[in-house]
């Protein structure tokens, strides 16, 4: 039965891997200090919207055998409008996951800090140990051994933080008032964008659509790839969930990101609590620093026609940039703000431009034939088609510091 269900497994956890990174880690701490257990119900919102976008996602490559990025590149017949897409897609995906790179490895490094509390003259080297793991996982080219040792460290990861959050003994009838009484202000509104936001991300649409092609290759397969998307995308949900209800515990205090609530755990709840969430953000560090570079290098190759077989130069050439930038600013300390608002922008313009497309390609029959959608994922799809609108605009009017 047990080994049934491994031999399953699919990319859905490296979706999970990608989505819970140090920057959604910081976003949940940040949620859990300020607003306590009151945002909840905006992951348990976010979840919702990953598992329908995932899905569709995964169904595409299940069934077409494409990757999104190819899909677009033959379905959208306009020479401009292609173009536009295409350019917009590459620099969200590859010009963001660069700049975000260095944040990834930071996280890891942030992990292996907090864990020892001596590491912080060697960070540079740690984060070079960091990228040379990284690198190997992805120069072997093997999905099967990459996908072994994702799944290896988002179980490590998860149970890290699932341990932290049970430390803290959380009040279990507020937990749950937070997480089905929405609580909605002009105080928290920034902080429900973030949290969507960091969870229904555009880069993991590509990557899942190109992942579950490696893993299965006939339609009748779409129920493994279906259980495993759901399965995968609760898991991380819950994950960032007990993020915000570990920095719940210790509400007021001066804390920043991840790094300072291990510390801020310790007084509290003991040494264990601190060493699980370290190893917890180590862990959403390094999948992270392996996922960034490898969706990047789909993207990149589906939009330029070029072979998006794992040991192709093209394809090594594109995460190897990415990850060597990412070590390189992570080594030196180097944080580029205009370079991650502009990934930022691109972003926020993406998600709803990436959210259309895909539920027009999930309507054609040309393309998935009686595998398109159902009135009731269409209804699905197009509510969270405005809810992706609606951060997009408000992403990038932040970013511009309109509102």
């Amino acid at each position: 039965m047990i080994k049934h269900w491994l031999k399953n497994i699919g990319p859905g956890p490296l979706v999970a891997a990608a989505f819970i990174g140090p920057g959604t880690v910081t976003v949940c701490t940040i949620a859990g200090i300020t607003h306590g257990f009151t945002l909840l119900w905006a992951m348990l919102l976010s979840i919702a919207a990953t598992i329908v976008l995932q899905e569709m996602s995964a169904r595409l490559g299940v069934v077409s055998q494409k990757g999104l990025s190819e899909v677009i590149r033959a379905e959208i017949s306009n020479p401009f409008l292609k173009g536009l897409v295409v350019v917009l897609i590459l620099s969200a995906i590859v010009i963001g996951n660069a700049a975000y790179e260095a944040g990834n490895i930071s996280g890891g490094v942030l992990g292996l800090q907090a864990l020892s509390g001596g590491l912080d003259a060697n960070a540079s080297l740690w984060s070079i140990v960091i990228g040379v793991v990284a690198f190997v996982l992805l120069y072997m080219g093997n999905y099967k051994v990459l996908e072994k040792a994702l799944v290896a460290l988002v179980v490590l990861m998860s149970l890290a933080f699932m341990v932290t959050a049970i430390l803290t003994k959380p009040n279990l009838s507020q937990v749950f008032k937070g997480l089905f009484v929405p609580n909605f202000s002009s105080e928290n509104v920034i902080t429900v964008i973030a949290l969507v936001g960091t969870t229904v991300v555009p880069y993991n649409l590509f990557l899942h659509a190109s992942l579950v092609k490696e893993k299965w290759k006939n339609p009748s397969d779409l129920k493994f790839a279906r259980k495993d998307t759901i399965i995968a995308v609760i898991l991380g949900g819950v994950v960032s969930m007990c993020i915000i209800i570990s920095a719940a515990a210790i509400r007021g205090g001066d804390v920043q990101n991840a790094a300072d609530l291990a510390r801020g755990l310790e007084p509290l709840f003991g040494d264990y609590a601190k060493c699980f969430l370290s190893v917890g953000l180590f862990a959403a560090g390094i999948t992270s620093a392996i996922t960034a570079p490898l969706a990047a290098a789909y993207v990149a190759t589906g939009c330029l026609g070029w072979s998006s077989n794992m040991k192709s130069l093209n394809f090594r050439l594109v995460w190897m940039f990415i990850l060597g930038l990412g070590v390189l600013l992570s080594s030196i300390g180097f944080k580029s703000i205009e370079i991650i608002k502009f990934a930022q922008v691109a972003n926020g313009l993406l998600l709803p431009v990436v959210a259309g497309f895909l539920l027009w390609v999930m309507n054609k029959t040309s393309i998935l034939g009686k595998y398109k959608n159902s009135i009731v994922q269409n209804v699905f799809g197009f509510v969270i088609f405005g809810i992706a609108l609606f951060l997009g605009v408000k992403s990038v009017l932040r970013v511009f510091e309109l509102v």
